[in-house]
């Protein structure tokens, strides 16, 4: 753990990095996200009371139970989504030279206008995003996600898309290259390898490879099993970061035999479980983030560190997709694991507190205002 001193250092080391000499390849996830409220009681064209609770909307769905039933909703803004987007976005904000290559649409969904200009090159690899319909309620939110057409990904899919050699000349000058939302995609392990024989292993230096699974609750133990059992074979191209909340450390621990953390656990038992799957799955670090800390267990180091804890975010959807820009702007710098840590924390933190991505100037001074202790836990 770091104490403010540390934090300050941490602040002057990352104030001294220059963000546009990062160069970084994120793919392959794009999502299109509604935002949804439910209408109770319309009393005009302007005026009308929301469902206000997930239980009242609940009972709403059984009354209906035998016979039809229509509900008003009104969708009151269209979010850009997916974690290789927020990660594209989370990078570009700080200054990095981003290329994201991802199921953004033919042609790309408008959604994307925003993020798409802070990019160096944003690819649609799709011919339609996954969807997703969020409907909000005072105490929380139901997601449906449409994702049948992301089965398109494919091998020979992803092959015609590399036809242009877009995303060979952007993995060849990049630092890190991110791998994002394996779950989602049926296909992804398949696509991995191909992408292992084809672009990763004729580049001639050795960029940091970055994966964040997303939740594979859904997927069968087999699937999550050959798929970690190929994580070493990014290693001959270039160090590969896994990235996982707490819940997805704890799937991969059941799977492998490996003790499983509990939702209270201590950062030094969360990063015992890090260090175990690190050696277990053969491959350069592991990082395990939770609410109010983070870990990394690397080949050369180890490191923990609590964030700037918020009690009231603006936002929470893509603060892990924030970090993880943080953590691979650390990578792409050559930040020890502590740095790294600090730093992935800082841009987490100011996205929930603001909702939307800082830049590199923001994200210093936030970081010393945490070192310093003021800080409020509310946005």
């Amino acid at each position: 753990m770091t104490s403010a001193a540390d934090l300050k250092q941490s602040a002057l080391i990352i104030e001294s990095i220059d963000p546009s000499a990062c160069r970084a390849v994120t793919g392959f996830d794009g999502f299109v996200d509604e935002m949804i409220s439910l209408v109770g009681e319309r009393r005009s064209l302007d005026d009308y009371t929301p469902v206000p609770d997930i239980a009242t909307f609940g009972s709403l769905v059984s009354a209906s139970a035998g016979h039809s039933s229509l509900r008003e909703i009104v969708v009151h803004d269209v979010h850009p989504g997916g974690c290789a987007v927020n990660l594209s976005d989370g990078l570009a904000s700080l200054g990095a030279k981003v290329e994201c290559f991802a199921t953004l649409g033919e042609p790309v969904h408008p959604a994307y206008r925003e993020i798409a200009a802070k990019c160096h090159g944003f690819h649609s690899w799709g011919r339609e995003p996954g969807r997703t319909l969020a409907f909000e309620f005072n105490d929380g939110k139901l997601m449906f996600s449409s994702v049948k057409q992301l089965a398109e990904f494919t091998p020979d899919a992803v092959r015609g898309f590399l036809a242009n050699g877009a995303y060979a000349k952007a993995c060849a000058d990049a630092q890190v290259i991110a791998l994002t939302n394996w779950t989602l995609y049926p296909h992804m392990t398949s696509v991995w390898k191909m992408l292992q024989r084809e672009v990763f292993s004729t580049l001639t230096h050795r960029p940091h490879f970055f994966i964040d699974l997303v939740d594979p609750s859904s997927r069968s133990a087999e699937d999550i099993l050959e798929m970690a059992g190929m994580l070493r074979d990014f290693e001959p191209s270039g160090p590969l970061t896994l990235g996982l909340n707490g819940n997805e450390a704890n799937i991969l621990c059941r799977l492998h035999g490996l003790p499983s953390a509990p939702a209270d656990a201590s950062p030094e038992e969360t990063l015992r479980q890090a260090s175990a799957l690190r050696d277990l799955l053969g491959i350069s670090r592991v990082v395990v983030h939770r609410i109010r800390y983070a870990v990394s267990a690397s080949e050369k180091a180890s490191a923990a560190q609590y964030g700037p804890y918020c009690q009231f975010p603006a936002k929470s959807t893509g603060a892990g997709d924030r970090f993880n820009a943080g953590f691979c702007t650390a990578l792409a710098h050559q930040l020890n694991d502590a740095h790294a840590l600090v730093l992935a924390c800082a841009v987490s933190g100011f996205f929930v507190r603001n909702g939307r991505s800082a830049t590199h100037t923001q994200l210093i001074a936030f970081m010393h205002q945490w070192a310093e202790g003021t800080l409020d836990s509310k946005p």
